[in-house]
């Protein structure tokens, strides 16, 4: 078991230090009571009981009463897909209202830029956000290996909210599309580092260097630049 991931993974869900480590102490304990949860944590006995607290209110713990004492279990792993899913919901559901508040301050036109993973991330987040269609060309596969478990969430969140996508990229790359999207492909020999990405008034240019980094380009003619040189590439694109 590669713990140090592991624990970096449940710490990116909202994890403490406290909860992976009674977690993974139950995973590796089964039904235990607190004292021997403790001692195999390495927490003390405070903390043990706050971490399974937050456990319990997440669904990632159960436990039974024998004796008056509390035995307590970690649910099945699976539960963790379900409890991202969850908090994914809860976003959605207020994005609206913070959204109405950002847009009242938001400039009609504006340059952003991000560097590393995280950054990479955010600008993801935006693409999906509006709920527009988006048109992308340029993609050699990297988003889905350097970013695994998100490009995952994001292709499912994409099928969830119905939104299209015309994707154009180099013969023999496989996109791995999810299933709103369009593939057409192109002879182009040059392996591309850079994946433009086209939506509302926005323009999302990602490079996938050593430390990836991206711009967001929010300008309503420059977008609509952009899509006319992106229809002339998609009609002169094969569709397989």
């Amino acid at each position: 078991m590669d713990r140090e991931k592991i624990e970096k993974i449940l710490q990116n869900i909202g994890m403490t230090n406290n909860e992976i480590k009674v977690y993974l102490a139950l995973l590796k304990l089964g039904s235990s009571k607190v004292g021997r949860i403790s001692k195999e944590a390495e927490t003390n006995r405070s903390y043990t009981y706050d971490a399974l607290k937050k456990l319990l209110e997440k669904g990632l713990v159960s436990y039974t009463v024998e004796g008056k004492r509390k035995w307590f279990k970690a649910v099945d792993p699976k539960r963790l897909t379900a409890f991202l899913q969850e908090r994914q919901d809860d976003i959605e559901e207020i994005l609206p209202q913070l959204e109405g508040v950002y847009k009242q301050t938001e400039p009609e036109s504006d340059i952003k830029l991000y560097r590393g993973l995280k950054g990479i991330q955010t600008v993801m987040e935006d693409l999906i956000a509006k709920g527009k269609p988006i048109d992308v060309f340029g993609f050699e596969g990297q988003f889905l290996e350097r970013m695994p478990i998100f490009s995952k969430h994001f292709i499912k969140r994409l099928e969830k909210r119905k939104i299209k996508i015309r994707h154009i990229v180099r013969k023999g790359v496989d996109v791995s599309p999810s299933k709103t999207t369009d593939v057409r492909y192109v002879s182009k020999k040059t392996i591309s580092p850079v994946i433009t990405n086209i939506y509302g008034d926005k323009i999302a240019i990602i490079i996938w260097s050593e430390i990836p980094e991206a711009v967001i380009i929010k300008n309503k003619m420059a977008a609509e630049s952009y899509r006319n040189y992106f229809e002339i590439l998609w009609k002169s694109a094969n569709r397989k």
